[in-house]
């Protein structure tokens, strides 16, 4: 089976107040710790991309390529989950997380197939930890067609993703939306000893 990944760095950042996929933790830009995560989980570098808008000189250093939201954009994650799918090509699975979840366990990829499925940890649905066929491009080409902002939750139920418990212990999951999350993450250590590496 051929997986690709997919890390999701298209949010405005308002409430963070700046492009949270380059803002440090433990030395590392937010996204290079979701890639690393990613390529801990037998994904090479060819098979990981990253969605974002706007300049994608900004993340050159990564050396991956930047998909931009195209038609969608300002639809939201779903967007770049399009994208991803477009360009995901012969694999059979795309698997997604976002920017702004730095810990991510080692065995996500693993346990998210088959496909669809997302993460569940401490009582909360993570929709972009998630794994998405990637024959499930047309069904999401017709919604994001059919006008208005698409929630990733209702498409994930449309597929009938199911839900694979995750612990949330360590910061696991822990989302960054805020400076002071931010900066609460980095107090408890999660960036200098992340349990993915």
């Amino acid at each position: 089976m051929i997986i690709k990944a997919l890390v999701l760095a298209g949010g405005r950042g308002v409430r963070f107040g700046g492009d949270k996929a380059l803002a440090a933790l433990g030395g590392r830009p937010l996204i290079g710790h979701v890639i690393e995560g990613l390529r801990g989980q037998s994904l090479q570098p060819a098979e990981i991309a990253i969605s974002a808008n706007g300049d994608a000189g900004r993340f050159a250093g990564f050396g991956l390529p930047v998909l931009q939201d195209g038609e969608f954009a300002g639809l939201g994650p779903l967007a770049g989950l399009a994208a991803g799918l477009a360009w995901a090509g012969d694999a059979e699975v795309l698997v997604t997380a976002a920017c702004d979840v730095p810990v991510l366990p080692g065995d996500l990829v693993a346990r998210l197939l088959p496909a669809p499925a997302f993460a569940r940890a401490g009582g909360r649905d993570h929709y972009l930890a998630a794994a998405w066929p990637v024959s499930a491009l047309p069904a999401l080409l017709a919604q994001l067609r059919a006008g208005g902002s698409v929630k990733v939750e209702r498409f994930a139920r449309l597929l009938g993703a199911r839900a694979v418990e995750f612990d949330d212990a360590d910061g696991m999951f822990a989302n960054i939306n805020r400076r002071e999350e931010l900066a609460a993450l980095a107090a408890a250590g999660c960036g200098n000893r992340l349990p993915h590496h």
